[in-house]
């Protein structure tokens, strides 16, 4: 292995009932649902686990350059305007 994984598993507890919202989920469900926007991706296409892996890493490099573009350009414009800059 490349490095040291913890895993936590967060379970509702027995004695609740209906909805409750558990902690950090929603940061899988959300990375899913980005890579799941990625049409190769959309689907289960490749014939081999390193073909799925590798496009998986591609949309991820895809999504952090985009995001981190969009920060430097935010940036740019915030920091020329501003009057500490003058």
């Amino acid at each position: 292995a490349m490095g040291k994984w913890t895993l936590e598993i967060i379970r509702r507890s027995d004695t609740t009932k209906g909805f409750q919202i558990l902690p950090r989920r929603w940061v899988v469900e959300r990375t899913f649902a980005w890579l799941g926007r990625c049409r190769r991706l959309a689907k289960d296409w490749e014939k081999s686990i390193a073909s799925s892996t590798a496009w998986t890493l591609i949309a991820s490099i895809r999504m952090l350059t985009r995001r981190t573009a969009r920060h430097c350009q935010a940036w740019k414009t915030f920091g020329s305007g501003s009057k500490a800059a003058k």
